[in-house]
């Protein structure tokens, strides 16, 4: 590995091990367990996205994370002022500000930035000044990424789920094509001095081209992991992606 391309991280979503739990209610699977686990396996922080409508991650696993993690959280929220209020009594190491709808199944698309920055730029700053480091998640278009720098954002994390059902559809032209939108975007995003993430629907059999951008500092990735994890186990499926990761930054 080039000493010019730096390592690349790995963040571990543990939202839907709290899907599972809360299918069925009770306290199992636990999503703080699953969290100590990815840390001990290698993880280089934890993703956790508490939905307005706590349809998987609720406070109190926010409350526990935070208690117990000795690696970086990064809460995944959208902008409204109750989930502001949170992560400013928590103050987690990264806050990632994304789009949410009551009616979708996952978050479908990029935040709306350059439509909102007035709002966005308000809205980030005392977070800012707590010390988080935020990060928007917006679709991997030029107008957004411009606005995200213009709001003080310190990251962007690019929307990998078009690029990512191409691939599983086996779309190879669409593929592509997302692909290079990623790679130009990246670049450009690293240009303009963000720190670039990506993140959503990544799998092992999509994963490497796009860890192969040498702008990219961490990929993360939650439900194909916690999938994979039901048959191999979540250390077997994290080294997986960790070889696959490594060999495509190679």
């Amino acid at each position: 590995m080039s000493h010019l391309t730096p390592r690349l991280r790995l963040g571990v979503n543990i939202d839907h091990v709290a899907t599972l739990r809360n299918a069925r209610g009770g306290v199992a699977p636990d999503p703080l367990r699953a969290a100590l686990l990815a840390q001990a396996a290698g993880a280089d922080g934890i993703t956790a996205h508490l939905r307005e409508d706590r349809r998987h991650i609720r406070d109190a696993d926010i409350d526990a994370l935070v208690d117990a993690l000795t690696i970086p959280l990064n809460l995944e929220m959208a902008a409204t002022d109750e989930m502001q209020a949170i992560a400013l009594r928590h103050r987690p190491h990264a806050v990632c500000i994304v789009p949410e709808k009551r009616e979708e199944r996952t978050t479908e698309g990029g935040l709306e930035v350059a439509a909102d920055q007035h709002h966005l730029r308000d809205f980030i700053a005392p977070l800012k000044d707590a010390g988080c480091r935020v990060s928007l998640f917006v679709a991997p278009d030029r107008a957004q990424i411009e606005a995200s720098y213009a709001v003080g954002a310190a990251v962007v994390e690019l929307h990998s789920g078009a690029y990512c059902d191409f691939h599983d559809a086996g779309q190879q032209d669409a593929r592509d094509a997302e692909l290079v939108r990623l790679r130009d975007m990246a670049a450009f995003a690293h240009a303009l001095g963000l720190e670039v993430h990506v993140g959503h629907g990544l799998t092992y059999g999509s994963v490497g081209p796009v860890a192969a951008f040498p702008e990219v500092r961490e990929l993360n990735i939650g439900h194909f992991l916690i999938g994979e994890a039901v048959f191999t186990g979540l250390p077997a499926a994290m080294a997986e992606m960790r070889r696959r990761m490594d060999a495509a930054r190679a």
